[in-house]
């Protein structure tokens, strides 16, 4: 098998049958750019035409708590990569929940038919990026309530703007109920077609008091590690020549 039927074999993506995501009409070919399969290899984010944008989501209340401090050194690591970042914060404001009147499908609305909160700013800013991150506090073993309303919400309405683009969950706590509100995040993404980026270990941070996040060192280094993977994955899907797989129609 040559180089190029390995790479469409193995290419890690996952794509609904018709897609108007930027990730997926962003992704550039190497042949059509008129690069080699070496300088495919060693293509850098300066290099091509547009940047690549990755959107965290803080979704806890507090603006530079441990949950801020763990998406802080993914940003880091990420800007280092020449990826380009924000990261949005949920706040302190009430976020509604999913209440499934429909009117986002019925009416093809492309968002939420409640524009009272933060999730149409936030599908805004999922259609003009690349990848998603998404931070939560842990909350009796389970993710932020505010920020599951969200997130259920901007899939519900705009899952068309989050299909294909990796994601990857990241939970912060004090002890215990990580993994399971990690677990919980993670499902959300799987639903979605939307390839899931892993680290060393589980993207869990330790931390109580405020700043006490940066002082748990694997904690970190899993975050950092977290962020050389979606670089990793993000470069390889914008240099890497494959088809994306079709679907059958729901």
């Amino acid at each position: 098998m040559n180089r190029r039927d390995f790479l469409k074999k193995t290419a890690i993506v996952a794509a609904g049958a018709t897609i108007t995501a930027p990730v997926s009409a962003m992704l550039s070919n190497a042949e059509a750019s008129g690069l080699t399969e070496m300088d495919a290899d060693t293509q850098t984010y300066a290099q091509l035409d547009k940047k690549v944008k990755v959107l965290l989501i803080n979704g806890s209340p507090r603006r530079d708590g441990n949950t801020f401090c763990a998406l802080q050194e993914i940003e880091t690591q990420l800007q280092k990569h020449g990826v380009e970042t924000e990261i949005f914060q949920i706040g302190a404001k009430a976020v509604r929940s999913c209440i499934n009147c429909g009117a986002c499908h019925r009416d093809r609305l492309g968002k939420c038919v409640f524009d009272d909160d933060i999730c149409n700013t936030v599908i805004q800013k999922m259609s003009q990026s690349d990848a998603l991150i998404v931070g939560s506090p842990v909350y009796y073993g389970q993710p932020n309530g505010g920020v599951l309303s969200l997130m259920q919400r901007v899939f519900f309405s705009a899952g068309h703007y989050v299909q294909n683009k990796p994601a990857a969950a990241v939970a912060v706590c004090r002890r215990g109920g990580a993994t399971s509100a990690f677990q919980s995040m993670n499902m959300m993404f799987q639903m979605m077609n939307m390839p899931v980026v892993t680290s060393q270990y589980w993207n869990i941070v330790y931390g109580m008091n405020k700043g006490q996040a940066k002082l748990d060192t694997e904690g970190m280094q899993t975050m950092r590690t977290l962020a050389n993977n979606m670089a990793w994955l993000l470069e390889k899907l914008h240099t890497g020549t494959y088809t994306l797989p079709e679907r059958e129609k729901e």
